[in-house]
């Protein structure tokens, strides 16, 4: 009987070990990446829905000072990320070609740099002709912390649409699908 119970209970253990979980399956490959990428899941806020942020202000890879009460009224696409995140890399072409599409209407691309130093963000900004500013957040935490309880970002990269009065509107986890990044921004900007 304390054998059928024993096994019983260790059953659920063994079994749980059969399931798949791809952050786990991640952390477990031991390939030293130094990030978990997000699967671009894509989570859109209806508008009566969307959520704030706390205000937040930050130095850029030029030096100068960037603060959300400067964004007031605007668009807003950020975008959490590091040069050596090879899933940044591979969407700032993209990044850098929507910032440039819809640069006349009204909408402004931020980076947040959550690891890099100024030299180094400067670097990848030539490398890929980002023209958009970043805010080097890996000493402070402030800008991502001003999104911590509301749309927190959850693996690098993330990108957040915001609308003109400073909701959220959408967030993608992980590497933007570009098509999908443009129709984000066209609902905010024609509302």
């Amino acid at each position: 009987m304390k054998r059928l119970a024993a096994l019983a209970l260790l059953l659920p253990l063994v079994l749980a070990g059969c399931s798949s979980d791809p952050l786990a399956d991640q952390f477990r490959a031991g390939d030293n990446k130094n990030y978990i990428a997000g699967d671009g899941t894509v989570t859109e806020y209806a508008s009566d829905a969307r959520p704030g942020f706390d205000s937040w202000s930050g130095v850029t890879e030029s030096g100068g000072l960037l603060d959300s009460s400067a964004l007031e009224g605007q668009v807003v696409v950020m975008n959490w990320w590091y040069a050596a995140c090879a899933p940044c890399r591979a969407e700032a072409p993209d990044l850098a070609a929507l910032s440039e599409e819809f640069a006349d209407q009204g909408v402004q691309f931020i980076g947040v740099n959550v690891r890099d130093t100024a030299e180094t963000a400067l670097a990848f900004d030539r490398r890929f002709g980002i023209n958009f500013p970043s805010v080097m957040d890996a000493q402070s935490g402030s800008v991502s912390l001003a999104f911590s309880g509301v749309v927190s970002p959850q693996a690098v990269p993330t990108t957040i649409v915001i609308d003109r009065e400073g909701r959220v509107s959408a967030r993608v986890l992980g590497r933007i699908d570009k098509s999908i990044l443009r129709t984000l921004i066209q609902t905010v900007v024609s509302e």
